[in-house]
């Protein structure tokens, strides 16, 4: 999609951090944004917030709705909604809180998952845009920690490991209708949920990246979200935004 002027856009987590950024970005460009999120922030040129717990079908589904009315259907979704989740397996209080464990697969990713699937099947009834026939692209929020999940961090690894496996998968099943399917990995980045971050674990990961050497910006996040929206030879694809680092152990 290399022409965003006039397209409508749905970004969960759009009232901070990532989603923000990324909401900022696709406004500046043309895009009809719809920046969905549990406490919607104030309007701004281009953004139409829109309170939606992407963990609650109904919540979505209503969202969806209300982003459609204003907007028309999205051809572009960017997921970014998402709560920590440390805990370990095993602590000094015995096995894991399941309550707690579920509440952040709850968000991250069935709340993905949720807006992915209802986003999706509207856009796939639009018309093509194009000769290859493309309807959309979705891009959603993974993690490093996908791949080198830390002690500590179960439920989140879960939640943000099956994402990426999803990319392909989901890819493949959309492909048919025309619409992407891509996930960005950030590392450690300046948003509301870094404040959760131990600073040893803070310092660890800033000391072993190749370059820079420094906490990412939401809008690093945001450049790459729309390159990858205007290339349309990118999809199924998970790429790493995190200066190069590999995360330790702990």
């Amino acid at each position: 999609m290399r022409d965003f002027a006039g397209h409508a856009a749905l970004v969960t987590g759009g009232a901070s951090g990532l989603g923000l950024a990324t909401a900022q970005a696709l406004a500046q460009v043309g895009v009809r944004v719809a920046a969905l999120d549990l406490q919607p922030g104030s309007p701004s040129p281009g953004i139409l917030p829109v309170a939606c717990n992407v963990a609650d079908e109904a919540s979505v589904i209503a969202a969806l709705d209300t982003a459609e009315t204003a907007h028309g259907v999205a051809r572009i979704v960017v997921n970014c909604a998402g709560i920590p989740g440390s805990m370990r397996l095993v602590g000094r209080d015995g096995p894991v809180d399941m309550t707690r464990f579920a509440q952040v697969i709850d968000v991250n990713l069935l709340g993905t998952v949720s807006v992915m699937s209802k986003a999706a099947a509207r856009m796939m009834a639009l018309a093509p845009l194009d000769p290859d026939e493309a309807r959309g692209v979705i891009v959603n929020t993974a993690s490093i920690t996908a791949y080198e999940g830390q002690i500590g961090q179960g439920a989140y690894v879960a939640a943000k490991g099956a994402i990426a496996a999803m990319t392909i998968q989901a890819a493949r099943e959309f492909a048919a209708k025309g619409v992407r399917v891509l996930a960005i990995a950030p590392g450690l980045f300046h948003t509301p949920m870094a404040a959760d971050v131990p600073p040893e674990m803070v310092e660890a990961i800033t000391n072993d990246a190749i370059f820079p050497r420094r906490f990412g910006a939401p809008e690093d996040f945001a450049d790459l979200c729309l390159s990858m929206i205007r290339n349309p030879m990118l999809n199924g694809e998970v790429i790493r935004l995190d200066a190069g680092v590999r995360l330790r152990a702990r």
